[in-house]
């Protein structure tokens, strides 16, 4: 896999930066660390590029857009092995995530025609003289800086649907997993060889800010809250609008009439798959009190026997970024000083860079294991009086992103009071594989959608369009206007609008 950003052989070189395997620390690959001149002909060459990508239309996007769907499948294998190499994934896992993503770039590409096309909109009583039309209309150049732990599903999430609306795309994927970039990045370019419609940059925080200021129409950012801020404040001078998916702190309700044995398997693969790296993950149980211990005994009978690793009887693999290592360490130590209580692991499941699978009790309710993203392969289970209070202390967080409710009678009652963008009952994290659903989070987990038509909107904008029919019966924006029409104008909305209701008292 080559890195073709840069086809200027006059620029003075780059410096690099290495790519490593997170399970051995084995040297996959270089990469050059793009700087404000790199990223900025990049910019300028998509801005060439998006013209003509938007000039073929949705059906020349669409036929486009397939045929790279198709490169992906025909090629699965070979990118889910890059996704094990340089995120550490088990392949069988990184297939998922890519299959996910393939049904995501299907939908954006089938329905693009039919959620951004032009539509005609029905006109009101006063503008009855008016044809009145709606369409979206790309922004032109997006950047899409994209994230670590699930590197191909989350960014095709911004990169398709951008791609489908008509814009051209500058691809920064993060610097633990920039060789999944230039993978999804080459084969793009392999159906689509006319212009750089998808670029790739590389490189890591000083990559991304040379990004956001230079010059793209909008940015999606996946990533902290805190690095999302920054995100936020390199795009405000220019006012260049921004889409940021922060994380979150994924709550489980288990209702008194749950499927225990489904709601254990769903709590125990949302917090240990990905080693619990997953934005989306379960980090905080909240089970009713009457259950509490019959679901206790079946998730530690779940969680027990996983075992982390690099070989292919592995059931999770490595933490991908080292510094995270410190804080699962800080969390699990810090709930257990708090009076906390490990069901499953504790301080000595810290072996980088693995984790072994931590079940806390008793977790104090400001404990950082429980306000902070830990993002490792650990939960928490909190003993609540009901479900109504399961979704009072699970809805205080800042973070809102995903949550999931197993219950039989009162599963959809529960789903709508929980404080999040979206919500699964009686399953997890199943909202992120139905493509027509939006996808993104409230408070400190960021704003703006990716998938579905909220998805395809978000990287366009919207553009309205009148065409006067005939001349106005009731003339009213003119400098000619009569005083009798404004008589008629209030007898109408009058006679529309005015009548009384029971409780109005004027």
């Amino acid at each position: 896999m080559t890195n073709s950003t840069h086809p200027s052989t006059s620029a003075p070189a780059l410096p690099r930066f290495d790519s490593l395997d997170p399970a051995t620390g084995e040297l996959l690959a270089s990469w050059p660390v793009d700087d404000e001149r790199s990223v900025t002909e990049a910019v300028d060459r998509a801005r060439v590029a998006a013209q003509w990508w938007a000039d073929l239309g949705f059906d020349g996007r669409r036929e486009r857009m397939l045929a790279w769907k198709g490169v992906v499948v025909r090629r699965i294998r070979q990118l889910a092995y890059q996704v094990h190499r340089e995120n550490g994934k088990p392949v069988d896992d990184a297939i998922l995530e890519i299959v996910l993503a393939v049904d995501h770039i299907h939908w954006a590409a089938k329905h693009a025609r039919r959620e951004l096309g032009p539509r005609t909109v029905r006109p009101s009583l006063l503008s009855i003289n008016q044809q009145a039309w709606l369409e979206y209309l790309p922004y032109g150049v997006v950047g899409v800086i994209g994230p670590w732990n699930y590197p191909v599903f989350t960014p095709v999430g911004s990169i398709a649907y951008a791609l489908a609306a008509g814009n051209a795309v500058v691809f920064k994927p993060s610097e633990f997993t920039p060789g999944v970039g230039a993978w999804l990045v080459d084969a793009f370019a392999q159906v689509v060889p006319e212009q750089p419609v998808l670029q790739l940059v590389t490189g890591a925080a000083d990559t991304g800010a040379a990004l956001c200021s230079a010059g793209v129409d909008k940015l999606a950012f996946t990533g902290s809250a805190s690095t999302g801020r920054k995100v936020m404040a390199a795009c405000a001078p220019s006012l260049t609008p921004v889409l940021i998916e922060c994380g979150g702190k994924d709550a489980l309700i288990v209702d008194a009439d749950a499927d225990l044995d489904a709601a254990a398997d769903a709590a125990a693969w949302g917090a240990m798959s990905n080693a619990g790296q997953t934005c989306v993950g379960v980090e905080r149980v909240y089970v009713v009190d009457s259950v509490h211990d019959a679901f206790l005994e079946r998730l530690v009978a779940k969680v027990a026997g996983l075992r982390p690793g690099s070989d292919a009887d592995a059931s999770y693999g490595p933490i991908t970024m080292p510094s995270q290592l410190s804080v699962i360490s800080r969390h699990i130590e810090g709930a257990l000083a708090l009076g906390a209580r490990a069901v499953v692991g504790g301080t000595g499941s810290v072996h980088p860079p693995y984790i072994d699978p931590v079940v806390l009790v008793d977790v104090p309710a400001d404990a950082p294991a429980m306000t902070e993203e830990t993002f490792g392969p650990t939960v928490t289970v909190t003993r609540v009086r009901d479900g109504d209070e399961a979704v009072d202390q699970a809805n205080a967080s800042s973070y809102g992103l995903g949550s999931a409710v197993f219950s039989k009678a009162r599963g959809m009652e529960l789903a709508r009071k929980m404080r999040s963008g979206m919500t699964s009952v009686n399953s997890a994290v199943a909202f992120a594989t139905v493509p027509a659903l939006p996808f993104g989070g409230v408070g400190d987990s960021g704003f703006g959608r990716i998938h579905g038509a909220d998805g395809l909107r978000e990287f366009s904008h919207a553009k309205a369009i009148t065409r006067q029919r005939f001349a106005s019966l009731l003339p009213l924006t003119t400098f000619d206007r009569k005083p009798s029409s404004v008589d008629l104008l209030v007898k109408v909305m009058t006679a529309v609008h005015g009548r009384r209701r029971g409780w109005s008292h004027d």
